[in-house]
C-alpha cells in the first residue's frame, strides 16, 4: 500500500480538489494505540489499488491541528483511529475503531 502522508492543513484543499477525479481515503492513525495499529494493519493487508482510491495517512500524534481541521472541513467528529472517504469535496463515508474495514470502504466507493 502506497500511503501519501498528510502533514499540512494546506493539503486538505488538494484532497478536496483531487476527490473530484477519484475518491480519497484519509486514515487517521494514533501511533500509541493498539486498536489503531490493528485497524491500520487490516486495511494494509486487504488493500487493492484497483479500487481507485488514493490513500492518505495522518499521524495524529505528530499532526493534531490537521485532525481538528479535518473535522471542521468535512463535518465529521474526530475519533481515533478513523477513516474518511472523500468524494467531490465531501465525506461520503466514515468509520472508526473496530468498524474500519476494507470491505466497508469497498461498499462505499
Amino acid at each position: 500500500m502506497n500511503w501519501n502522508k498528510l502533514t499540512s492543513e494546506a493539503q486538505l484543499d488538494t484532497i478536496k480538489a483531487e476527490s473530484a477525479k477519484h475518491p480519497i481515503l484519509i486514515f487517521k492513525h494514533s501511533t500509541s494505540c493498539s486498536i489503531s495499529h490493528m485497524a491500520l494493519s487490516r486495511m494494509e493487508r486487504n488493500w487493492n489499488d484497483q479500487l481507485g482510491v488514493k490513500p492518505y495517512y495522518l499521524d495524529l500524534l505528530a499532526n493534531k491541528p490537521i485532525s481538528r481541521q479535518i473535522e471542521s472541513v468535512f463535518g465529521v467528529e474526530h475519533e481515533s483511529p478513523q477513516v474518511l472517504l472523500i468524494r467531490n469535496g465531501e465525506c461520503i463515508y466514515d468509520a472508526s475503531h473496530m468498524a474500519i474495514s476494507f470491505a466497508g470502504l469497498q461498499q462505499a466507493v
